[in-house]
């Protein structure tokens, strides 16, 4: 069950509180779709891997939300963010360092490097301590009223 997305602020500075974290030396488990713009030969999983609308000769962009809607993407896979790097003038994160459950022959002795804009693709959840979320999705959780979603609904697929 999920609370009510309605109520749940359009933009969530959710990178921001997940950076505060992973600074704190915790990990943070999160779901994603493993599978996009990913390679595990590699370790990387960066927006930028592949050129496909120049491989393709038109734009095959779509929104977060029209991936989901038409079952181009899903929740696949969770793993854990590890570290965070931060850009020094912008303060903001750059990449995220990902530890993997494949074991060490998969990315780099199991690790991956995660580009942010990755991050705000295809990252669909994550499993935060209370004292690193918004207080008011913190009340949400603990006092609104719950959503059952489907079986078939993109965010009841990571099991």
């Amino acid at each position: 069950m999920t609370n009510s997305a309605s109520q749940v602020p359009r933009r969530t500075r959710v990178g921001l509180r997940v950076r505060t974290e992973a600074t704190d030396h915790r990990r943070v488990l999160f779901g994603c779709d493993v599978g996009k713009f990913s390679s595990s030969s590699l370790g990387i999983m960066s927006t930028k891997l592949w050129d496909l609308d120049e491989g393709f000769g038109t734009s095959l962009k779509m929104s977060k939300a029209q991936r989901l809607e038409t079952g181009d993407s899903a929740m696949t896979h969770s793993m854990l963010i590890t570290a965070v790097h931060i850009d020094e003038k912008s303060g903001k994160p750059t990449r995220w360092r990902i530890e993997n459950s494949w074991g060490p022959d998969v990315g780099e002795k199991g690790y991956f490097v995660m580009d942010d804009e990755w991050f705000s693709e295809y990252v669909y959840q994550v499993c935060a301590d209370r004292k690193y979320v918004d207080s008011k999705l913190v009340d949400l959780f603990d006092k609104g009223e719950p959503t059952v979603l489907p079986p078939w609904d993109p965010m009841g697929t990571l099991a």
